[in-house]
Order: C-alpha cells, then sequence, then structure tokens
C-alpha cells in the first residue's frame, strides 16, 4: 500500500483517480492547486505524486521544483493536457519520472502508478551496490555518491544509472531501456533522451561532452567504466 497524492484542477480527473488507485490498494490524497498541492505533500507525505502540469495558482512544474527541493527522489507522474514534444520535454526536465497525456486510461495511470512504484521498492542484487571508480551506487538505500557527493537523483534516474553501471560497455537502443527501466514496450522515447540529458548534467563535467554515459551513434547510450574500476 503507497501513499499517492493526486494533483489536478478537475474535479472528475480527481475524482476518477481517486476511486481507481483506491480500489487498487493504494492511500489517496487530493489536492486541486499548486499551493494545496504543496501543503497536502508536507502533510501526507506521498510515496508518488500524479500532477497535472496545467495548476492555479502556480503550475506542476512550479509543484515539481518545490517538492523536489524537498525530496528529490521523490516519484512524480506529469499529466499533460496536450501531446505536443515541448510540453512533454517540459514535464519530464522539470523532473517527472513519467507522464501521461490527457485524455488517458484511467487503468493505464495506475499500471503506470504500480510500474513506478515497483521500480522505486525494487530489490537490490546480492552485492548491493555498485562501484565505478569516484561513483558509488547504493541499491539497498538507492542513493548515489560521487567523489563522496550525494547525487539527488530521481526514482527513474537511479534506475537508469544503476541499470548501466550494473551493464558496463554494453549499448542499449532507446527501446530496450524503455523496456528494461520503464518496464513499458510501448512509449515515447523522448522520455529516454531526457532522462540521459539529466543524468549527464549531475555526472558528466561537461555534459555537452560525456566521457561516462556516451553515445552510440545510430544505437543509443552506453556506460564506460573507469579504467580503475
Amino acid at each position: 500500500m503507497a501513499r499517492v497524492l493526486i494533483v489536478d484542477d478537475d474535479p472528475t480527473v480527481r475524482e476518477v483517480l481517486d476511486a481507481y488507485l483506491t480500489k487498487a490498494g493504494h492511500l489517496v490524497a487530493v489536492a486541486e492547486d499548486g499551493p494545496t498541492a504543496v501543503t497536502a505533500a508536507a502533510e501526507h507525505d506521498p510515496d508518488l505524486v500524479v500532477l497535472d502540469l496545467m495548476l492555479p495558482g502556480f503550475d506542476g512544474l512550479e509543484v515539481a521544483g518545490r517538492l523536489r527541493s524537498d525530496s528529490p527522489g521523490l516519484p512524480i507522474i506529469m499529466l499533460t493536457a496536450r501531446g505536443e514534444e515541448e510540453d512533454r520535454i517540459a514535464g519530464l526536465s522539470s523532473g517527472a519520472d513519467d507522464y501521461v497525456t490527457k485524455p488517458f486510461s484511467a487503468r493505464e495511470l495506475v499500471l503506470r502508478v504500480d510500474s513506478v512504484l515497483r521500480r522505486t521498492g525494487a530489490a537490490p542484487d546480492q552485492t548491493g551496490t555498485l562501484q565505478d571508480d569516484d561513483l558509488t551506487v547504493d541499491l539497498v538505500a538507492r542513493t548515489a555518491k560521487l567523489d563522496a557527493s550525494e547525487l539527488h537523483l530521481t526514482a527513474r534516474e537511479f534506475d537508469l544509472l544503476a541499470h548501466f553501471l550494473s551493464q558496463p560497455g554494453v549499448a542499449f537502443t532507446r527501446e530496450e531501456l524503455m523496456s528494461q527501466v520503464w518496464g513499458w514496450d510501448i512509449g515515447d522515447l523522448t522520455t529516454v533522451t531526457v532522462h540521459v540529458s539529466r543524468l549527464r548534467t549531475k555526472l558528466e563535467a561537461n555534459p555537452a561532452e560525456p566521457k561516462r554515459l556516451v553515445t552510440v551513434w545510430g544505437v543509443g547510450y552506453r556506460w564506460e567504466a573507469s579504467r580503475g574500476s
């Protein structure tokens, strides 16, 4: 059972998602605007937030930023009213782990919520840690440190980093990453691209010329292990 906060100014959306997520066994809280969402998150300490992009008071991007400042690893699924690429990229760049475009199936949304929660609480491997030179990933605590400083990663960023570190030198297509990290065989591959870009800003000395998380042209991405690993 997880605590899920639904933030949407449409009462019908709130009611339907509340019913479906409650039926799925989750504890649900709702908010209808930006300020209420921030207050509700502080009060209910959610395990995941379903967040509409367009909100009264201040929008979902502002809400995501404020929630991320307090809980960097809090999973967020962004709801977007339009399907334009700029809206999707804006939501993902704000720190969202996934997004769903309106109108959407409530059943699909529940599946995505469960998928994100399942990945967040995934069991560690036998060693419990992954190491690459000055980078250490603790799979039990779900923390990552670079040169002894903790990296503030979202749930999906952590999953993606752990996936690459567990298989250094392997080139993955974006389709493979979508399937193996997100758990979806069909999805918008922009999600993968944006998450890789976000990881690079946190891991690379120069994100424009990555040395660790490199692009394999015509294929996808590969993790280059440090020589001292």
